[in-house]
């Protein structure tokens, strides 16, 4: 039993330094490039296939062959990938996800090709580089983890590159060349990627599927040691390696014995599992780039062309029409990635998975093999199959809620990679297995029309959930998830319902294309396919249904019509540029197209252009109507300078509801300490009793009390960052009909307070009150809903919408929902003209204030929140500005504004109180504090 134990031993040593130089090498590539390179185990596929070229095929030594791979090849292809697919990225500030896309793409573009150059089939004649002994290879992983640590932590390199992880643009004004540290640190991983490959080609299958997603599963001693610590991801490595090996002892009995097999022999990905669910720290930022999920204009007459080329098969006959039975099968998976990825902005690289499990049902219930069901026609098994596999996209959905980036994409491919394992290639699942067709449908052509229809139930079921409310608040979660939740929109449960829809239509695809191949293959749902069907939604639109329709045609037919791989290094070539064309390659050709033409247009002669003004008189322009654009053309139209104190009103303001009326006076006694009470003002225009257009009341409305607005209050707020102290012993009150201002020097705790009023920080002791309901433990949409409403230092607006379509998310997830908040907003706010249907996308910043502003006033908020709303603004739009926040005010709002501009706190607040080191060290009216910090000279510093 001792000598088991030690053989069994020394094999999990063997495995377990091989999984060590996996995480080696993904730690490097990381910290010195802040990328999660996906591509680590084709790397070292394409490494383990060139050694065997060089000493199988031609004769090589074994020396040779080994040293031009690890020391030439392996190091030059991290190079390349750094100086042409991650340096443009990162020279554009790219976040973690965008170059998560393009790592997928090369994982993908090298799988392709090595199924292009050595074909798909399984080789078993790798040479072996390092004996079986496996103290050779626990040697290479000790030394290399210890050389590693020693240059990182003790070598001006390691500072260097330490330097460029924390903050690459500050680490090359520091003279730091970034560039040079970013190609070691992928010539490094590379190496060990190569080094990985080699080892471990000798024991496994070597194929272009199945080594690079073996590599991949050991990513999770990575995930362990946090992407940081080399000893952490070493140990865990030998550890799981050796536990894994003494687990092919046991032999358990029993209806379980199976499971419990499979997880023995699959520790690493038991591992993987555990890690990316419970430890989402790897990769916190947008869960996909913008770009790559802009909305492209669909080209002319696209979806004529589209039906004509999808009822082309319907002439088609034997084979051909065979293999275009799996096009609209898999254009129905794809629309899955539409819906969670292409609107929700979610990264899913686990929807093979649900398009398995969609076909496994659907084979098991027409069967009768599915517990405690009777055998089901055809159809009703695939309905019952994708009710079924439909809440099993909780698996993924759930993770969604807390994990963003990275760390979403290895929860989602974790779960994918545990779904093939432990389920697709078990015999206790899929033993015996045989799948039909529906009676009636049994040919191809038949079929195929059953295909048909129901790509069209998925098309009409995907443009539901693009469109109306549900597809604005998806596209806003998109763009912005704060923002959305700022807006009202319930995020995590939208998350959910994304991850829902998407796997429920992923297991119609799927059984359809376990139908259409009359069999249930594990292989077509493997965990490298849902990569590649990732990589192919994005690159060719991930927000167009069109696109994923051409994606399926696109796969299938290369696949299908040339030497298989084409279409993964198509697709793989096409994943690595989305970073130079992120609208995919119809706008990359649009904009070659848009280039090759000539820069001079027809023009008029003076002789036309009176002919033209003859034909067609100029017609006056209508007067303008009374806006924040007219307020800003007539106030400012010399830029009076603000001083430091309030400036007298004008004769009229604009009031929220969109008419104008007389301000009401205000006084403040210089001799009131805090001038705390709220003055009596109108009602709010979004309280209930106030119906109709343009802020018109009922009759019944105008006899009743209004009632005033809660106040929004603090008690003995504390908050914490990490065991820092940000807020200490915090009571305030933001009240109704006046404006409050926070101001204070940068790090006094304004953002941190602020954040708590707002709900997306929860404080460490304290309370925060709506009126007499305790909001403390809310979230910020529930908190909108309430009738908080706030805007954003950082704009906060939704790219990818309409200006109009901005300002209706919040009119729909607001506090209330009425019809004719959006205009009421828009007109107010001046963005009622052309300006209302242009893409928030590249529209100047003080439209875009205006265009936040407008979208948290259509929600009928009580309490407005305003951080830094002057902020990118000129004089004119900051003079607007203060009017319409003092007509809010007037008609009964509380605003309460953080603002470095003392200026024009001096203008708008009733109530200024001063921070500093997380406390409030004084508070009262402006003209009070303000000369208090004049005369101590601090107000500059203040500022």
């Amino acid at each position: 039993m001792s000598s088991l134990t030690y053989d069994l031993t020394l094999a999990g040593l063997s495995v377990g330094s091989a999984a060590a130089l996996t995480g080696i090498g993904l730690i490097v590539t990381y910290r010195s490039t802040g990328v999660l390179n996906f591509a680590h185990g084709a790397i070292a596929m394409v490494c383990a296939y060139v050694l065997r070229q060089f000493v199988v095929e031609w004769g090589w030594p074994l020396w040779a062959g080994a040293t031009v791979t690890l020391l030439v090849l392996a190091p030059g292809i991290g190079m390349l990938l750094e100086r042409f697919v991650f340096r443009p990225l990162s020279v554009l500030g790219s976040d973690p996800a965008q170059t998560l896309v393009a790592s997928i793409g090369v994982f993908v573009l090298l799988v392709g090709g090595a199924a292009l150059l050595w074909g798909q089939g399984a080789r078993d004649d790798a040479p072996e580089l390092v004996s079986a002994d496996p103290w050779g290879q626990l040697a290479v992983a000790l030394v290399l983890a210890a050389a590693v640590g020693a240059v990182i932590r003790w070598t001006r390199f390691g500072r260097e590159l330490r330097a460029v992880v924390d903050d690459r643009q500050l680490a090359v004004l520091g003279g730091i060349d970034a560039d040079r540290v970013a190609a070691a640190g992928w010539a490094f991983g590379s190496f060990t990627a190569g080094l990985t490959g080699v080892l471990l080609a000798p024991y496994v299958r070597l194929d272009p599927y199945g080594l690079p997603l073996l590599v991949m599963e050991v990513v999770a001693v990575a995930v362990v040691a946090r992407m940081r610590s080399l000893p952490v991801a070493v140990v865990t490595a030998l550890a799981i390696g050796v536990a894994q090996s003494q687990l092919t002892r046991l032999h358990p009995s029993g209806w379980g014995a199976p499971l419990l097999q499979a997880v023995g022999t699959n520790l690493f990905v038991v591992a993987l599992l555990i890690a990316a669910l419970v430890m989402p720290s790897v990769g916190t930022r947008d869960a996909l780039p913008r770009t790559a999920t802009a909305r492209v204009p669909t080209p002319p007459g696209a979806w004529i062309v589209a039906i004509v080329l999808f009822l082309l098969p319907l002439g088609f006959a034997g084979s051909d029409l065979h293999t275009s039975v799996q096009v609209p099968a898999l254009g129905v998976v794809l629309l899955s990635l539409v819906v969670v990825t292409g609107r929700g902005g979610q990264i899913s690289l686990g929807q093979a998975a649900y398009a398995g499990l969609g076909a496994l049902f659907t084979a098991l219930l027409a069967a009768g093999r599915f517990p405690g069901l009777p055998r089901l026609p055809e159809l009703a098994a695939l309905a019952l199959a994708v009710v079924l596999v439909a809440p099993l996209g909780l698996l993924t959905g759930w993770p969604a809620i807390s994990r963003r980036g990275l760390a979403l994409a290895l929860a989602t491919f974790a779960v994918g990679v545990g779904v093939s394992r432990f389920v697709f290639a078990q015999p206790y699942a899929i033993a015996g297995l045989s799948l039909g067709r529906p009676a009636g449908f049994e040919g191809d052509r038949a079929y195929y029309v059953l295909e048909l229809a129901l790509l069209a139930a998925a098309l009409l079921a995907t443009w539901l959930l693009r469109r109306g409310r549900t597809g604005r608040a998806l596209a806003a979660m998109r763009d912005h998830e704060s923002g959305a939740s700022a807006a009202g929109v319930q995020v995590p449960s939208l998350k959910l319902l994304a991850f829902v829809s998407g796997a429920a239509l992923a297991a119609l695809g799927g059984g359809m294309l376990g139908m259409g191949l009359r069999a249930f293959d594990p292989a077509a749902y493997d965990p490298v396919r849902g990569l590649l069907w990732f990589a192919a939604v994005v690159v060719l639109g991930a927000d167009s249904t069109l696109g994923a329709l051409a994606a399926a045609a696109l796969l299938v037919g290369l696949d299908a019509g040339a030497r298989g791989g084409v279409a993964a290094a198509l697709i793989g070539v096409l994943a690595v540029l989305v970073g130079r064309f992120p609208g995919g390659p119809y706008e990359a050709l649009r904009s070659a197209t848009a280039h090759l033409r000539p820069g001079r247009g027809a023009r008029l002669t003076e002789q036309g252009t009176r002919v033209r003004h003859l034909l067609h008189p100029a017609r006056p322009e209508p007067a303008p109507t009374p806006t924040l654009t007219g307020l800003t053309a007539s106030d400012a139209g010399a830029a009076p300078e603000r001083k430091g104190r309030r400036q007298a009103t004008g004769p009229a303001e604009q009031t929220a509801a969109g008419h104008l009326r007389r301000p009401r006076v205000r006084t403040r006694p210089a001799e009131a300490a805090d001038d705390a009470q709220p003055s009596q003002g109108p009602p709010a225009p979004d309280d209930e009793t106030r119906t109709g257009g343009a802020g018109g009341k009922t009759k019944a409305a105008e006899s009743r009390t209004p009632t005033r607005p809660p106040a929004l209050t603090t008690h003995n707020l504390q908050a914490r960052y990490d065991g820092f102290t940000a807020l200490q012993d915090i009571t305030l009150s933001v009240t109704p009909a006046r404006i409050t201002a926070v101001v204070g020097p940068n790090g006094a705790g304004k953002s941190t307070l602020f954040h708590c009023l707002a709900g997306t920080h929860r404080p460490a002791h304290g309370q925060v009150r709506l009126g007499t309901r305790d909001i403390t433990h809310l979230p910020a949409h529930a908190r909108t809903r309430l009738g908080i409403a706030r805007t954003f230092q950082q704009l906060a607006v939704f790219p990818s919408l309409t200006v109009a379509e901005n300002v209706r998310v919040g009119a729909e997830q607001g506090r209330l929902q009425d019809p004719s908040a959006v205009e009421r907003s828009l007109r107010l706010l001046g963005l009622d003209g052309p300006v209302r249907s242009l893409p928030a996308a590249g529209l100047p910043t003080g439209t875009l204030r205006r265009v936040e502003l407008a979208r948290a006033l259509a929600g009928a908020p009580r309490v407005l929140l305003l951080d830094e709303p002057a902020a990118g603004l000129d004089t004119a739009e900051v003079t607007a500005l203060a009017r319409i926040l003092k007509a809010l005010a007037a008609d009964g709002m509380a605003l309460l504004v953080v603002e470095h501009d003392l200026d024009l706190v001096a203008d708008l607040a009733d109530t200024v109180h001063v921070m500093t080191a997380g406390r409030i060290v004084a508070s009262g009216p402006p003209d009070r504090v303000l000369d208090v910090l004049d005369t101590a000279g601090t107000r500059e510093g203040t500022a």
